[in-house]
């Protein structure tokens, strides 16, 4: 199993006939220099554009929530929940008439979720106690589909086809005892 050159991490063994990818510890090296510090200001010159429009703005909202809500239906996917953006529209105005009611909530959650968390952000430093109250909200009411909402994985999981077993997995993060950051 090989990683293209420059990937930012390693390949470690687990066993099982797979290999983890541990990533390298952030923040990473940045070498400054005159092309970065202009990229930085352009990205720089780009925020404040978007914050001058958003400003003026009566509710910003408007045009926030219709993107937020497409992020969620998109997002999604990767994990196998298939909702439309109408899907999610009609289970918000009435979850228990809505088509395909499990994939609507994980993608409403989702939606919860993004915006408890930014709203603590206000309070509460990216930490272990706000990425597990985000965890939490993302599986509210989902049934079994995750043991412990609001807890950090105990086993391990992979990303792949729906071959049986991790040794067809297209890719394995660190196994549950190497893949805390380190927050606090």
């Amino acid at each position: 199993m090989n990683l293209t050159a420059g990937a930012p991490g390693k390949l470690v063994d687990i066993g099982e006939g797979a290999f983890a990818f541990i990533p390298d510890p952030l923040p990473p090296a940045i070498e400054a220099d005159w092309e970065l510090a202009e990229l930085i200001g352009e990205a720089n010159r780009a925020l404040g554009a978007v914050e001058a429009v958003g400003g003026r703005l009566a509710n910003p909202d408007l045009v926030a929530a219709p993107l937020l809500n497409r992020e969620a239906v998109l997002s999604s996917r990767i994990e196998g929940t298939v909702t439309s953006l109408e899907q999610l529209a009609l289970f918000e105005a009435s979850p228990e008439d809505a088509p395909s009611p499990l994939d609507a909530r994980v993608v409403r959650n989702y939606v919860v979720a993004v915006r408890y968390g930014l709203e603590r952000l206000q309070n509460l430093p990216v930490s272990l106690r706000l990425i597990r109250e985000v965890h939490e909200r993302l599986f509210d009411g989902v049934g079994g589909q995750v043991p412990l909402p609001g807890e950090f994985r105990l086993g391990q999981n992979y990303i792949g086809s729906r071959a049986p077993g991790i040794e067809s997995a297209r890719f394995v993060p660190p196994p549950p005892a190497q893949g805390l950051p380190a927050l606090q």
